[in-house]
């Protein structure tokens, strides 16, 4: 008999959802079951099973403990109805449950195979309240480059309230419906739905991965949306930081031109360039000088190289970032962001 080792902890949490067998659908948590010899003769730990994490259905339903394992003798991950037999299974030697594919149907299952996502925490218990910094700058500043860094190399979360829009409808999500409904009357979606949409992927990015580091891009860009947010948040919560991209008109200019080359973005060109900066100066700028009354903005100038750009930014958010990020080489995908390596030919 060979003693499992087990040096760390299981802290994931499992839901199941999608099964053909619905009494498989639900949150699992880490497995109690107290030591036992497995198949292979193994012998189990508290939360694990031939070396690998284990889960037990929350409830307590199930009459096999742990509910879904991992199988040495089959090579598979395994999930059993209440009465202990095994209805699904993935062949594969993954460290934990995949979470990016449908599950096959074993002998007792019943088509189709069900998903399983993956929590950080305890979806039962309230989120862990999220660290959150405000990015705002005119167009063409580089705020979209600069958060594309920061989640490439210091593992940050960028949020941009346009894709999330984009993907609530692509998906069709709970919000769709009402989302499009305001798009066909040719009116704006009401900011509290765009905001709820940012606590939703918060709230999901924090519970699936425990990444607490978020980059909203564009936004608060007016009052009406910071209103939005208190509505959303709370008039007591916190106020986030802002790290605002300042940068001259004349380089703004000049960068939009260039983007123009290859964007294919109807509002790169001279005209849409002075009419959104005019936006931006009416309606954005006296939100960044509301952050920066109450001591919450730093400022950068963006009109520098892009190394030196991404040296400042990366400096604003050093101290709420792991020192594994600070200390990472740059990826290719940075260096291209950069601009310190050609972008491969396509052609």
């Amino acid at each position: 008999m060979t003693k499992t080792d087990t040096d760390a902890s299981n802290t994931f949490f499992l839901e199941v959802s999608g099964a053909g067998l619905p009494e498989v659908d639900g949150l699992y948590i880490p497995s109690a079951a107290p030591p036992a010899e497995s198949e292979s003769g193994t012998l189990s730990s508290p939360g694990f099973w031939n070396g690998k994490p284990a889960w037990d259905r929350a409830d307590g339903k199930a009459a096999r403990s742990p509910a879904i394992s991992y199988s040495n003798s089959y090579k598979s991950w395994r999930i059993s109805r209440l009465d202990g037999h095994l209805a699904y299974e993935l062949t594969c030697d993954d460290a934990l449950p995949p979470t990016d594919r449908p599950w096959n149907v074993y002998k007792m299952g019943v088509a189709p195979g069900p998903k399983v996502t993956l929590h950080d925490s305890d979806p039962r218990l309230a989120s862990p309240d999220p660290n959150i910094i405000f990015i705002l700058g005119g167009p063409g500043a580089g705020k979209g480059t600069m958060c594309k860094l920061a989640q490439i190399q210091l593992g940050w979360t960028h949020l941009s309230t346009g894709d999330l829009l984009r993907t609530e409808l692509k998906t069709e999500g709970p919000r769709a419906a009402s989302i499009k409904s305001y798009i066909d009357a040719g009116t704006l979606v009401p900011d509290e739905i765009v905001v709820k949409l940012l606590k939703d992927a918060m709230e999901k990015t924090v519970r699936d991965t425990g990444n607490l580091n978020f980059l909203i891009d564009g936004f608060p860009r007016s009052f009406g949306n910071l209103d939005a947010w208190y509505a959303v948040f709370g008039k007591d919560s916190d106020l986030p930081k802002m790290i605002y991209f300042e940068c001259p008109l004349d380089v703004l200019t000049r960068r939009i031109l260039g983007r123009a080359q290859y964007s294919n973005r109807s509002d790169d060109n001279i005209e849409a360039m002075k009419q959104r900066f005019d936006i931006f100066k009416a309606e954005t700028l006296p939100i960044v000088e509301h952050f920066t009354d109450k001591g919450k903005c730093a400022e950068i100038d963006t009109g520098q190289d892009r190394s030196t750009v991404y040296d400042l930014f990366r400096a604003q958010l050093a101290d709420q970032t792991d020192n594994d990020c600070l200390t990472r080489p740059l990826t290719e995908e940075a260096e291209m962001l950069l601009g310190l390596r050609p972008y491969p030919d396509r052609t």
